[in-house]
């Protein structure tokens, strides 16, 4: 065997690290999962960043700070959205609430008011008329609100978004699904620190593969 074929081989044998390539920072299977199949996101020329969250959730309520500051500096061709779970019915109107919210584009306002009247001021506010006082405190007309609230179309939204939590096969909260390809839990990157990182890799490794 001449000396050209026992180098091919070695460099075949030894991981691209130990010749120059960088090994990922990442790992699928360790800090993160490939979805079975991708779930097609609504703008396909960006990239979305989906937080499955749950207002019932502290972890979900602890983590809020930190993915609020962390999605204000994503660039601009990534599409930050949200989806609220629904586990059981119980959890349907906070749905509708947040779907409300968005319709009546009333989000930074009421988003985290729900989050701290259930956490921090351990009020039960599932129902109707106690998330519609939360609304109207934060200048939403009560008439508006309950017309939104019960709007075929804010159905429309939640059932769309279990659509999402089905085929994203979502197991627990907050999660991220990055594209509506990569899903990353504090499990697996070991926290929200990490998981944010994470996402930060992934969000590049999309942008590479756009090229």
């Amino acid at each position: 065997m001449n000396l050209f074929v026992r180098l091919l081989i070695a460099l075949c044998l030894f991981p691209p690290y130990l010749y120059g390539e960088k090994e990922p920072q990442y790992q699928l299977n360790v800090h993160y999962e490939l979805l079975p199949q991708a779930i097609r996101t609504t703008n396909t020329n960006r990239i979305e960043v989906n937080e499955l969250f749950s207002y019932h959730c502290g972890h979900c309520y602890d983590f809020q700070e930190m993915i609020h500051d962390w999605s204000h500096t994503l660039e601009k061709d990534i599409d930050f959205v949200r989806t609220h779970v629904v586990w059981n019915p119980a959890l349907e109107n906070y749905a509708k609430a947040y779907n409300t919210a968005l319709v009546l584009d009333v989000v930074d306002s009421v988003h985290q008011a729900i989050f701290e009247a259930i956490h921090i001021r351990k009020k039960d506010v599932k129902s109707q008329e106690n998330l519609q006082e939360i609304f109207v405190a934060r200048g939403v007309d009560q008439e508006r609100f309950e017309r939104v609230f019960n709007s075929f179309g804010v159905k429309s939204m939640v059932n769309k978004g279990q659509a999402r939590v089905r085929g994203y096969r979502t197991k627990g909260t907050p999660e991220l699904v990055i594209n509506g390809k990569y899903r990353v839990t504090t499990r697996l990157s070991g926290g929200f620190v990490k998981m944010l990182k994470v996402a930060d890799f992934l969000i590049d490794k999309e942008r590479m593969g756009a090229k």
